[in-house]
């Protein structure tokens, strides 16, 4: 198992993690100038990190895990940064193995290094299972309330 940072040589392989994001398979979604576009800002953005964990697939290292991790500076708390994860995927044919624990803990070992005083996850999901991953990975679903209003 390897955990990295994202490459612009990965969008392709993002784009087929993206399509397990839900219980069933979604096609990847079309590759044009505009996910090219938003990629590359992305990537050039020091405060937004794609993460990976590999696993060697007998035809070489294949990401198998993902999430987002974002860097937000502050000035509260000392200005001490806070981090926010999002996008948290494993591909179906490898969860229950750990690796979706993997990544989370790379994205926390990142927040750690940048010194930021916490990281937030949301969920939509409501399942007593998904809830308890998150909560086995260190987060916990009693200490703030989260609000989402969707644009």
């Amino acid at each position: 198992m390897k955990k990295r940072e994202a490459r612009k040589e990965d969008l392709n392989a993002l784009l087929e993690l993206y399509s397990h994001y839900n219980a069933e398979p979604e096609s990847a979604d079309e590759i044009n100038s505009h996910v090219i576009s938003v990629w590359e800002e992305i990537l050039t953005d020091k405060n937004h990190r794609v993460l990976f964990i590999e696993v060697d697939s007998g035809a070489g290292l294949k990401p198998v895990s993902t999430c987002v991790l974002l860097l937000v500076p502050n000035l509260t708390h000392d200005t001490r940064p806070y981090a926010i994860v999002e996008n948290v995927i494993t591909h179906r044919d490898y969860r229950k193995k750990g690796y979706g624990k993997a990544v989370l803990d790379y994205a926390k070992e990142i927040a750690e290094s940048h010194n930021c005083y916490k990281i937030m996850l949301a969920t939509g999901r409501k399942d007593e299972a998904t809830l308890r991953f998150y909560e086995n990975a260190g987060y916990n679903r009693n200490d703030k309330t989260a609000f989402i209003q969707w644009l």
